[in-house]
């Protein structure tokens, strides 16, 4: 780290703090709800690892009038927004989409001075720069905390920002938008494998989809609520999904599969370690799983489903987000979550392992599992409604066909997402030689 930093020293650099207009946090909404819509309130989960700033599946707006209390927050285009808690050092800059949000506390603004903006510095250049490894490394020494890390003001005011002539910086702006443009492309191509898959299902098993209904004001009839109230439930998009499969003849769950209920007892445990399986260790884009060696001391209090080779896991919590996956060979033995089902007894004759894996993750299926799920920001579906879902059986070679060509749309995208990571991680590379003449 003292190298690097003296490195840089000895380069022509200016600090954050004299590139900087303003560097202010702490916009204070106590006492006030936020709204379904107003203005748009920036936070630190609204950027990802990579600077962007994403939208959230639950955002947050704040009222004209309480906009108007906190101008020092209001953010204009080029402003630099980093994130303070959480996941401290995150580095957003402000599009001209995003000109006019505000920002809460977990975030600081940095307003660049008018120099800066297209004269002295690029904004995307400082922006690359502070969400490059270096860049991250500066902003990293001046973290702070223990459980709950943090980082301040006055000391982010303090990060070196190299100076390059201005020519170079668009030149290097444009290598890393080239590099990033490439990269998404990559992964647009490999969701659209996966999202193609539905319709190759749908029409392999010889159903066709329902025409889209995104009613939210509708009307059910008592004969059509025998068991559930919550008008969720009813949703035209969801119940016509639901109509679909039973003229269809699929066949629940529950009638296909039973349901582990092999409990692992940490006291029994002979090791110091054993290997677990959380929610957040599937990946919902591929169903593919991972597990961490955790010290059996530290072993969470829901770590206590035992896992074999060929059970299926389901995600019980946001079951629609698809966090489903096969447990293979170098798996088993592990450990997963309570907040997962464990299918175990899959009906061989009739039911082909893969195939069932590729149709629970299949649209068809999620929009079910978000059907029967219950709960605000954190929908959960209970073992017995998972039970419910409703699957299309038919003939083994139409399932060994289905799950064939899932397996090569997914191998596929798999491929797609590992050469667009290695090309970004490899520009992002080449980005830093060019700040430190190749030495890190």
């Amino acid at each position: 780290m003292r190298a690097i930093v003296a490195r840089l020293s000895a380069q022509p650099h200016e600090t954050l703090g004299a590139l900087a207009e303003l560097c202010y946090r702490y916009p204070t909404f106590y006492g006030f709800d936020y709204q379904a819509s107003g203005v748009l309130v920036l936070k630190g989960e609204n950027i990802n690892r990579e600077g962007e700033l994403v939208d959230v599946e639950e955002p947050s707006f704040i009222s004209e009038e309480i906009h108007a209390r906190f101008p020092l927050t209001h953010l204009e285009l080029d402003d630099l927004i980093i994130s303070v808690r959480g996941e401290v050092g995150k580095v957003g800059l402000i599009s001209p989409r995003l000109a006019g949000s505000n920002i809460n506390a977990n975030t600081i603004r940095v307003a660049l001075k008018e120099r800066v903006k297209g004269k002295d510095y690029e904004p995307r250049f400082i922006w690359l720069y502070l969400n490059s490894d270096l860049g991250q490394l500066l902003i990293g020494q001046f973290i702070a905390g223990g459980v709950q890390e943090t980082i301040t003001a006055p000391e982010l005011l303090e990060v070196m920002i190299p100076k390059l002539p201005h020519a170079r910086q668009v030149k290097l702006v444009a290598a890393m938008d080239a590099a990033r443009a490439e990269r998404r492309a990559k992964l647009v191509e490999a969701d659209a494998l996966l999202a193609g898959l539905d319709g190759f299902l749908l029409a392999t098993v010889g159903l066709t989809a329902p025409p889209k209904d995104n009613r939210k004001v509708y009307a059910a009839r008592r004969a059509d609520v025998p068991a559930r109230f919550d008008p969720h439930f009813h949703l035209p998009a969801l119940a016509q999904n639901t109509r679909m499969l039973t003229a269809g003849g699929a066949e629940p769950l529950g009638s296909l599969v039973s349901f582990s209920d092999e409990i692992w007892k940490p006291a029994k445990h002979e090791k110091p370690t054993f290997r677990y399986i959380e929610i957040s260790n599937v990946n919902p884009n591929t169903g593919e799983a991972c597990a961490e060696e955790v010290p059996v001391v530290e072993a969470p209090s829901r770590a206590r489903m035992a896992v074999q080779t060929n059970d299926i896991i389901v995600s019980l919590t946001r079951p629609h987000h698809g966090s489903i996956a096969q447990i293979t060979s170098d798996l088993n033995g592990c450990i997963a979550s309570t907040g997962f089902s464990v299918l175990r007894g899959i009906e061989g004759s009739r039911l082909n392992r893969e195939y069932l894996w590729c149709v629970l993750r299949s649209k068809m299926c999620l929009l079910q599992m978000l059907q029967r799920a219950s709960g605000g920001n954190y929908p959960a579906i209970t073992e017995r409604e998972l039970a419910k879902v409703l699957l299309p059986v038919p003939k083994p070679a139409v399932q060994e066909t289905i799950a064939t060509e899932a397996c090569r749309r997914r191998e596929a995208a798999r491929r797609l997402r590992a050469e667009a990571e290695t090309d970004w991680q490899a520009a992002k590379q080449w980005f830093e030689e060019q700040l430190l003449g190749g030495v890190l």
